[in-house]
């Protein structure tokens, strides 16, 4: 199981309560979970409106199998960063695109973390976390669950996720120059 709550008084009524204010699951997942029987009430598969009793332990199981056969398996030699049985995080090099698109649909990143998820046959939909321009090189993460793909999105959104850049710099950049250019950054930045 991934997710697991203990229910520890009668703050909650019914599951549905406990999976919208403990683990904060979308509607559009909460509806996967449920026509796919992954909620379980004290061990046993549970219907969302079952009513919970103090001690009762609730949990949730992300490890189904996903249709990914929206995109084409290509193999391209990944340079993994990280891998867990929740993400994948994939250094991109410069000159490759993350997702599919009409110019990329066989040669891009995804493409090939399709070919690696078809090859230790996880049955996942490819969810990209942070996107980089296709010129850009840089770690990717790819989310192995919707789960974990909307929580690290809502993290980023609240700025709890923490990205840092570099810039590798080929001549001397006068400084005056460099300071308004970060400077007039920041400000359309406040902006999103």
């Amino acid at each position: 199981m991934d997710l697991k709550y203990t229910v520890k008084n009668q703050e909650y009524q019914t599951i549905k309560e406990v999976l919208k204010s403990e683990f904060d699951i979308s509607s559009r997942l909460y509806l996967k979970l449920k026509k796919s029987n992954h909620i379980f009430l004290n061990s046993s598969p549970t219907s969302y409106d079952k009513v919970i009793n103090k001690g009762d332990v609730i949990e949730i199981d992300l490890g189904f199998e996903e249709d990914n056969s929206n995109i084409v398996s290509t193999k391209i030699d990944l340079d993994i960063l990280y891998e867990d049985r929740y993400m994948l995080i994939v250094n991109k090099p410069a000159n490759i695109a993350v997702h599919p698109s009409l110019l990329h649909f066989k040669d891009s990143l995804s493409n090939g973390v399709k070919y690696y998820f078809d090859n230790i046959k996880l049955n996942r939909k490819i969810r990209i976390v942070n996107r980089l321009d296709k010129d850009t090189s840089g770690a990717v993460i790819f989310a192995k669950n919707e789960y974990i793909q909307e929580s690290l999105i809502n993290q980023m959104k609240n700025n709890s996720f923490k990205k840092e850049y570099i810039a590798i710099l080929t001549r001397n950049i006068k400084r005056k120059i460099w300071y308004n250019k970060c400077s007039n950054f920041s400000k359309r930045r406040k902006h999103y």
